[in-house]
């Protein structure tokens, strides 16, 4: 399955969005637009069914109501998602999930329910609050959807959003993961676990995986090669080994604390494609990347995900990633931000952007021209003026 539409109303930058989604997704606008935090809208859903976690957890890891509900938001307090669930070939949905968060008014300032609604096909099966709810208002403090006792008929729903994937890779956390104390955030985003996840995969699965994206790294390294996974055997601690090739006849053996940024970036990324998971989003892949190499992650990621009908949603800045002339108007959205809030519109859906893909220009030639902050060339100049007066 695949999310094949998303609703949002007062979503951190977002007061309101209505967008149809395709299988691969690719966001593209200015800085702090809010591309991770349309991301996280998907991480949200995935965090509340995690086991543990929850409703309550979901919204506290994002320091509450008041710092979730867009700032326009103005008299509309609730903030609301909804998503379809479809089999990617069309866009009649299997499935349809809302919720609707408000703040208890009073005492505990408590995130509640103001509503939960799931559809299947045409057919609504669950609508709160109902009359329970209105007895216990507690109730609302939860979802139905992360509670095992009451999603059995929709449980599928649940499956799918807890196997949803988010990878922003931090070089410095996989070389060094125990240098950061304190217990890691939700989904382990940043990759501080990554080798962990690597080694827990069945061995023969993970050889396989390692084989095929070693592969692929010849073309971007092409001094590596037989790269596999070895155990410390006195510590017990993970970790990735290859062979660079030199002078010397047999090369050198290395670890992942001697890789480079972009090769350690590259492995998660291909890593990630070659998992399971239903949804991957991927956070700026294109960075420590080769110019070359970003220009063929579009196809990649059509390539190892389109058989097995997954999804991924990709934010960027990157000319090199939009410049694949495979990739559609419709495949992109443009995040502009407005007074009200960021607005997010599907590229083909923009007359003039419309009418440059038609001509025949890559989709970053068309678009990322309208992400570049206006007067941006003046940035030098207010640098070193002497307004400030230091």
């Amino acid at each position: 399955m695949i999310i094949s539409y998303l609703q949002l109303k007062n979503w951190k930058n977002f007061r309101s969005v209505d967008v149809p989604l395709r299988s691969r997704v690719f966001l593209a606008g200015p800085n702090a637009c809010g591309k991770s935090n349309f991301l996280d809208v998907f991480r949200f859903l995935r965090d509340i069914v995690k086991s543990g976690g929850g409703l309550q957890q979901a919204v506290q890891d994002r320091g509450g109501i008041s710092k979730i509900r867009c700032l326009s938001a103005r008299r509309e307090p609730n903030v609301e998602i909804e998503v379809h669930l479809s089999n990617g070939s069309d866009n009649r949905p299997l499935w349809r999930y809302s919720i609707a968060i408000k703040q208890q008014p009073r005492g505990s300032r408590l995130p509640l329910l103001a509503s939960e609604c799931l559809w299947r096909g045409d057919d609504q099966i669950l609508i709160r609050p109902n009359d329970s709810d209105k007895k216990d208002v507690l109730r609302l403090s939860q979802t139905h959807l992360e509670q095992i006792s009451a999603n059995q008929e929709f449980r599928e729903v649940a499956t799918f959003f807890d196997s949803v994937l988010y990878l922003h890779l931090v070089p410095q956390l996989v070389r060094n993961p125990n240098a950061f104390t304190g217990p890691g955030l939700p989904g382990d985003p940043f990759g501080r676990n990554f080798l962990e996840r690597v080694m827990k995969t069945r061995q023969k699965t993970r050889r396989s995986r390692l084989k095929r994206i070693e592969q692929a790294l010849i073309r971007a390294v092409p001094q590596l090669k037989n790269l596999t996974d070895v155990l410390d055997k006195t510590t017990g601690t993970p970790h990735l080994e290859a062979v660079y090739e030199h002078w010397r006849p047999q090369g050198a053996k290395q670890r992942e604390d001697q890789f480079s940024d972009g090769t350690l970036r590259l492995i998660a990324l291909l890593w990630s494609l070659l998992e399971s998971a239903p949804l991957l989003l991927l956070e700026e892949p294109e960075l420590s990347l080769n110019a070359a190499i970003i220009r063929t992650l579009p196809a990649i990621i059509h390539r190892l995900q389109a058989k097995e009908r997954r999804q991924s949603i990709i934010s960027t800045h990157s000319w090199e990633l939009l410049s694949d002339k495979g990739i559609s108007g419709e495949e992109v959205l443009l995040l502009t931000p407005t007074s009200e809030g960021t607005e997010v519109k599907v590229a083909s859906t923009i007359k003039e952007v419309r009418d440059l893909l038609e001509s025949g220009l890559s989709p970053a030639e068309a678009i990322i021209p309208l992400t570049e902050p206006k007067n941006s060339q003046l940035l030098l100049n207010d640098l070193y003026s002497n307004k400030s007066g230091v």
